[in-house]
């Protein structure tokens, strides 16, 4: 094991089946090491980034997701563009410098709708990053959304096995598709985060390797990952959610694997243990993401079951990360937190 870290910690790399190896029988010793990586970049700082779930409309029927087209229970919402700025307002009064607007992927959020709410929110707090989560669109879409001002795009893959993003998607969706997507947002020019779930049913050791080994070759801004977590209302809600301990390995890994990296210890985390978040940070994570959505509509939200924090509003959402941040000696920051700023 100890030879396994110390090579990733050297060459960044690992073949397939040392990355299987080490996510099987990775630990504290692992954890430790991506620690003390993460430290050694951005000290004991944690990045914050206001989370904004500007709608619950999608047209996917993705088999894992709460919020896709075919749950008829759903009771959906959006957002309109006074009600973003009215949660990047208060998120800025409390620190926050990135706002994260996160919605399923909505037509009525058309690029001129996006393109307002973008330019509104930079004319109100130019000193502030917009991170856009909205699926997959064309290149010319995204291209207009970073010229209105949008800095960063997260748009995880899923999985780099086509067989399993087929077992996880619509036969309308396909990796090849996704993987172009992000191609073109870094090209364009965004701060680019790719990702996956870890435990997702059907998943193996080696389709998780597979990822690191697409995420090396991507080169990614940031990576956002966290545990399956089943939800009653689709194809797998019958199905475990994802393990602990491996959801650390990997977050640990992918901090060995590029130091630099932006790497968020997640609600799901935080959903899927008590201390989830702050074991997150422990193992190489170095941000988190309060919710900024207003609590009425928070609870509509639920990509899977009891989710943490529906019912918080903003402060004490913000308030309480802290305190967890500042129980294993980090400390949030009044920063954009943009990749290579250190």
């Amino acid at each position: 094991m100890n030879e396994l870290v110390e090579k990733l910690r050297e060459e960044k790399i690992l073949s397939r089946e040392e990355f299987k190896i080490l996510l099987a029988e990775g630990g504290e010793e692992l954890h430790k090491a991506a620690r003390e990586v993460c430290e050694s970049v951005f000290g004991t700082d944690v990045y914050i980034r206001g989370l904004i779930e500007f709608t619950n409309y999608c047209g996917r029927n993705c088999n894992y997701c709460g919020i896709r087209s075919g749950n008829a229970k759903l009771e959906r919402y959006r957002l309109s563009v006074g009600e973003i700025l009215a949660c990047c307002a208060k998120g800025y009064e409390l620190g926050i410098r990135t706002f994260v607007l996160q919605g399923g992927e909505d037509d009525f959020y058309s690029d001129e709708r996006l393109v307002e709410a973008i330019v509104r929110i930079k004319t109100n707090h130019p000193d502030c990053a917009i991170t856009l989560s909205v699926g997959e669109r064309s290149r010319e879409s995204y291209k207009r959304l970073f010229d209105a001002g949008a800095d960063r795009y997260l748009l995880r893959h899923e999985t780099a096995s086509d067989e399993l993003y087929a077992r996880l998607h619509p036969a309308d969706l396909s990796l090849a598709s996704r993987k172009k997507c992000l191609l073109d947002l870094k090209e364009i020019g965004y701060q680019v985060g790719c990702g996956f779930m870890v435990g997702s049913p059907g998943q193996t050791l080696g389709h998780i390797a597979d990822d690191f080994l697409f995420i090396r070759e991507l080169d990614p801004h940031m990576v956002g990952i966290g545990p399956f977590m089943p939800h009653a209302d689709t194809v797998y809600a019958d199905e475990p959610p994802g393990d602990l301990n491996l959801v650390l390995n990997a977050l640990a890994i992918l901090r060995l694997m590029n130091p630099n990296v932006l790497l968020p210890s997640t609600t799901a985390l935080g959903t899927l243990s008590k201390k989830g978040r702050e074991l997150g940070i422990l193992a190489g994570a170095n941000v988190v993401m309060p919710n900024l959505t207003p609590a009425v509509f928070r609870k509509k939200y639920m990509l899977y079951d009891n989710k943490i924090g529906t019912s918080d509003d903003a402060v004490k959402t913000k308030t309480k990360i802290a305190e967890q941040m500042q129980n294993v000696g980090r400390k949030i920051v009044v920063k954009r937190g943009d990749f290579g700023d250190v």
